[in-house]
């Protein structure tokens, strides 16, 4: 294993008729993945999935927005064509997910964390944030009960999430998923020991640049976030964890290192957090 798509969502609908496909692609160019879920149904396939396919694992959780029911576009003009994403309005089981977080080849809590973004004019927003809130500080508990990290989404809402991790300490940290923000907030959530999962998004601009050299490279782990945000010159296509390399040669290039250094380092970081083996 050379390098890790530390998130990755081949277990979703966008990857139905030919996941193992992808998967053999990853492998066969030596990337491990780890398959997120974001409710229970795509929970439990990232777990199956993890068994069935060499160097793959899981994260399991339930996804801000999928705590209430509804849709959402996901639409950018330069990537992929508009997406109606429907919310399933879960209700989130502790003893659920806790069975499901005991599993071996589960690396991660998550994706969980909050999202103030996907609000529609029908909800209360105070009592949506509010029910976001809680249920992150559960899957922190079972994160602490089963001793693994947390994998944290986090949309327009980085100083809610500062404060809930901060007077929530996860014992095995763990990773800011598709972090946006800026370089200072990043400093923030590396002082409370998270790595920041770098995606596409990065090479989209040169704005990242400052960021990725002010953490510095111990502090990165990589990601896709597929099939989403597919990077560099594969924008506009679905994205897959094979691009990952993609987002490696960016970090290279913008920290004037070989890209092989990038690959062995953030391979290690991940490798350290996640406990891969």
């Amino acid at each position: 294993m050379k390098v890790v798509d530390t998130h990755a969502h081949v277990n979703f609908a966008a990857f139905k008729d030919d996941a193992a496909t992808v998967m053999k692609r990853a492998h066969d160019a030596g990337i491990g993945v780890v398959n997120v879920g974001t409710q229970y149904s795509t929970s439990a396939r990232a777990v199956k999935m993890a068994h069935e396919y060499g160097e793959a694992w899981a994260a399991i959780g339930v996804h801000p927005v999928h705590l209430r029911k509804g849709s959402f576009s996901y639409a950018d003009s330069e990537e992929l064509e508009p997406i109606e994403i429907h919310t399933r309005g879960e209700v989130f089981e502790y003893e659920k997910y806790l069975e499901l977080a005991k599993d071996e080849k589960v690396v991660a809590i998550g994706e969980v964390g909050l999202d103030y973004h996907h609000f529609e004019e029908t909800d209360d927003v105070e009592e949506f944030k509010a029910r976001q809130k809680e249920t992150l500080i559960e899957h922190i508990k079972i994160a602490n009960e089963v001793g693994k990290p947390v994998m944290i989404h986090c949309w327009d809402a980085y100083p809610d999430l500062l404060a809930i991790l901060t007077e929530n300490p996860v014992k095995k940290t763990g990773v800011i998923h598709s972090f946006v923000g800026g370089y200072k907030t990043a400093r923030k959530f590396v002082e409370l020991g998270y790595a920041i999962g770098v995606n596409g998004i990065a090479t989209y601009s040169d704005t990242y640049k400052r960021l990725i050299r002010e953490i510095g490279l111990e502090h990165i782990v990589l990601e896709t976030d597929c099939p989403y945000l597919a990077p560099g010159k594969k924008k506009g296509e679905r994205n897959e964890p094979a691009n990952v390399v993609i987002v490696a040669e960016f970090i290279a290039e913008t920290l004037e290192i070989p890209l092989e250094t990038i690959l062995k380092e953030t391979t290690m970081n991940a490798e350290r957090l996640f406990n891969l083996r």
